[in-house]
């Protein structure tokens, strides 16, 4: 959400950034907007003003014996006029703010701007592709061939884009889980959080996913929308408050399945549990001093990483270009973990600072040490990581010849010291 005063002072700037995002010049336009609702609210203030005046002049005509039907008649048509600029105003703010409200954050200005993934920008490299002395499968093969991965079944019950695991992959997912969360936890400082999975609508709008993305949310009858990532939760546990400098940042994570419609990905990735209605994630969220969010973020990527590095998986680092970046971001940098199966790097955590983009729309703010006033805080959001995708690149890295695969010594304490699958 962009302030109003920022966008009169740096009108250039707010273009710039919209054009970054793939669209067109729009300060001119709000700005003259802009002026026309702050016309009509100071119409709207001298005319009460006025109405005041004139009801008290009634009243001291009235204290004299002195007729006060012309002003009675004076009063009762300024209400009429007052009825009139009220809804104008009502209605000049409310479009005013749907504009606002569906535009996407500005990148900074490092940001490589591009219109797609085709414009990121590889920032560093972990580790080298994973070479096999046999044709690597994908993952769907892998766990089908052992019976521990069934999307037959999960079709009968739910259609596509959904899973069965059995047996030691369903554990595997949840020993991924708790591998994660534990190093978060323990050594990274983030608070474990456990969430609701149902969120109101103004709580999307917090965090960016409405009104722009409904399509993307699964609804219930009763006005719920089920989570698509507990970013969505976490980020607005700060909403409507006032926080004390001294308490930032403030660091949480999470371990949910999460929801997606999908419905921009018609026929991609249809086969396997790369992009599925249901997954499992943990996230993290960072609330941060404006000063410190970018260091925030280099943080939060490197704990992301750490996961990937403690499993032995090969990986690369992206700065997403401005138009790869999500809607509420500032800067992101995606963990592209390498899939021999796909002979490729796919996406398996996004961490991005989103300013005080979410902060705006949330009304989460903090209290400086010094000074006077509030300041709204900066938000971050990052996987840390992607449940079903880390299994995906576990299983596709650690193949083996005979049909099964190997387990990262790593996690091997989470699966009751098993080494292999198959």
């Amino acid at each position: 959400m962009y302030d109003l005063r920022w966008i009169r002072d740096n009108p250039e700037a707010f273009d710039a950034g919209l054009t970054a995002r793939g669209l067109a010049p729009l300060a001119g336009e709000i700005l003259s907007r802009d002026e026309t609702a702050r016309a009509n609210r100071t119409a709207l203030q001298e005319l009460q003003n006025s109405s005041n005046t004139t009801s008290k002049m009634i009243g001291a005509a009235k204290s004299k014996g002195e007729d006060a039907a012309d002003l009675i008649a004076k009063v009762s048509q300024m209400k009429g006029e007052l009825k009139d600029r009220e809804e104008a105003e009502r209605e000049l703010s409310q479009a005013l703010r749907e504009t606002l409200s569906g535009l996407p954050n500005r990148p900074q200005d490092d940001v490589p701007v591009g219109p797609d993934e085709d414009s990121n920008i590889e920032v560093r490299r972990h580790g080298e592709p994973t070479a096999f002395d046999f044709e690597p499968r994908e993952h769907y093969d892998i766990g089908e061939a052992l019976g521990l991965m069934d999307f037959e079944a999960a079709s009968k019950v739910s259609g596509a884009r959904f899973v069965v695991l059995r047996g030691a992959l369903a554990r595997m997912e949840r020993a991924l889980a708790a591998f994660m969360l534990d190093i978060h936890a323990d050594e990274f400082g983030y608070e474990e959080t456990s969430v609701p999975l149902l969120v109101r609508e103004h709580t999307a709008f917090g965090t960016g996913n409405l009104p722009k993305f409904e399509e993307d949310l699964f609804k219930t009858t009763d006005g719920f929308y089920l989570i698509p990532t507990a970013e969505m939760v976490l980020t607005n546990l700060v909403r409507d408050g006032v926080l004390g400098e001294d308490e930032l940042p403030l660091r949480y994570v999470a371990h949910t399945p999460c929801f997606r419609s999908e419905a921009g990905a018609a026929g991609r990735d249809t086969r396997g549990i790369l992009r599925q209605h249901q997954f499992y994630k943990v996230e993290m969220v960072s609330i941060s001093h404006p000063d410190q969010s970018g260091e925030e973020l280099d943080r939060m990527t490197a704990c992301a990483e750490s996961i990937l590095q403690r499993l032995e998986i090969p990986y690369r680092v992206m700065l997403l270009s401005s138009g790869d970046m999500g809607f509420s971001a500032r800067r992101t940098y995606d963990l592209e973990a390498w899939m021999p199966g796909q002979n490729n790097y796919r996406e398996i955590s996004s961490c991005s600072n989103c300013g005080d983009f979410q902060a705006r729309r949330m009304g989460a703010r903090f209290k400086p040490s010094q000074g006077k006033g509030t300041s709204f805080v900066h938000t971050l959001n990052g996987s840390g990581l992607a449940v079903g995708r880390t299994m995906i690149a576990v299983m596709e890295n650690y193949q083996l010849a005979d049909g099964g695969f190997a387990i990262p010594e790593a996690l091997q304490p989470y699966l009751g010291g098993r080494t292999r699958i198959g």
